[in-house]
């Protein structure tokens, strides 16, 4: 038994440097195409950190336990918003109110909304992942879109910034933490993918390993799916997030934590209905689901009436996953 431990110890210290390599390569991509921070953590962050889920889920499939991966899914989009976005914020203040998510959030919720209509049918087959696929399609399209406009509109807007310099001298912008404007296109490719590589890696090495210890404790499928490899495969976004954190980099971590519960949401169990189907079990029906839901409606204060994650958000946030998990452990 003392090897899982120590190779759950590797897979979480690989998880934290990955991290940090993969919102340096974001940041950095951003600044080099002219794209928001926020576009780059919606896409390429968010694909990265949920990586994890999707492997777990075709392989819970594959292993005859699809519960696993719509456990894995749905406690993973719980975690996300109360884990992910509680424990960074105890460390640091996130100023989420400087930053319009309000756009990506909508998407957000109807994906949530349209996942748990689909799951009411009672399975998720192949019909409900093309229908989610198209969804993901159509957001990562408008995603693009976005990207083209803030392009073309940012080389007027930094001709202006350089002539208003050029006539005062007291002008300057604020330096982001781990940005460099001069950065090498070969090193932003490899800390994308460091970061990319790595995170599956240490999920897959945490996740894997630690399963083996609850296992021999006599926990159920059921139970670690919405848990414990709920929480290993949310760790890459925790990892983002902290270090997106503490680099007061505030879109990366609320467009990180929202990118990847679209493609929880849509990708990965759209991809997984096309590995085989996912029957519902009622305990999502009759409070997971909706633990999820009002996990995510959690978000409004953040999004629509400009509320920073601060300390006090971050206990709260933390005590109710804290809550939650003792409730699926403890009273289902």
């Amino acid at each position: 038994m003392i090897l899982p431990w120590i190779l759950s110890g590797l897979g979480l210290v690989i998880l934290l440097l990955a991290g940090d390599a993969l919102v340096k390569g974001a940041v950095n991509l951003s600044l080099r195409f002219g794209v928001p921070a926020l576009i780059i953590s919606l896409t390429i962050v968010a694909f990265g950190t949920s990586a994890p889920e999707l492997l777990i889920s075709i392989r819970a499939i594959l292993d005859g336990v699809p519960s696993l991966a719509l456990g894995n899914v749905v406690g993973s989009n719980t975690a996300n918003v109360l884990l992910v976005l509680g424990l960074p914020a105890l460390l640091a203040t996130m100023h989420t109110s400087e930053h319009n998510t309000r756009k990506t959030f909508r998407f957000m919720l109807v994906a949530t909304l349209v996942f748990i209509g689909l799951g009411v049918r009672g399975v998720y087959d192949w019909i409900s992942g093309l229908l989610l696929l198209a969804m993901l399609a159509f957001v990562l399209t408008d995603a693009m879109r976005q990207a083209r406009c803030h392009r073309r509109a940012g080389k007027a807007e930094r001709a202006a910034a350089v002539a208003a310099a050029a006539e005062d001298q007291d002008f300057c912008t604020e330096e982001i933490e781990g940005a460099d404007p001069d950065m090498k296109m070969w090193r932003i490719l490899a800390y994308l993918v460091a970061g990319l590589v790595g995170l599956p890696l240490g999920a897959e090495l945490l996740v894997t390993n630690a399963t083996l210890i609850a296992e021999t404790y006599g926990v159920s499928d059921t139970v670690i799916g919405l848990t414990l490899v709920a929480v290993g495969t949310s760790l890459p976004e925790l990892a983002t997030t902290v270090m997106a954190a503490l680099r007061r980099q505030a879109d990366v971590a609320l467009g990180n934590v929202i990118g990847s519960n679209m493609f929880n949401l849509l990708g990965i169990i759209g991809v997984a209905t096309m590995v085989g189907p996912i029957p519902v079990d009622p305990q999502f029906l009759t409070f997971d689901f909706w633990v999820m839901l009002a996990s995510a409606l959690l978000l409004l204060p953040f999004v629509y009436f400009g509320r920073d994650i601060t300390r006090i958000w971050g206990v709260i946030l933390t005590v109710l996953y804290v809550a939650y998990v003792l409730v699926v452990l403890f009273c289902i």
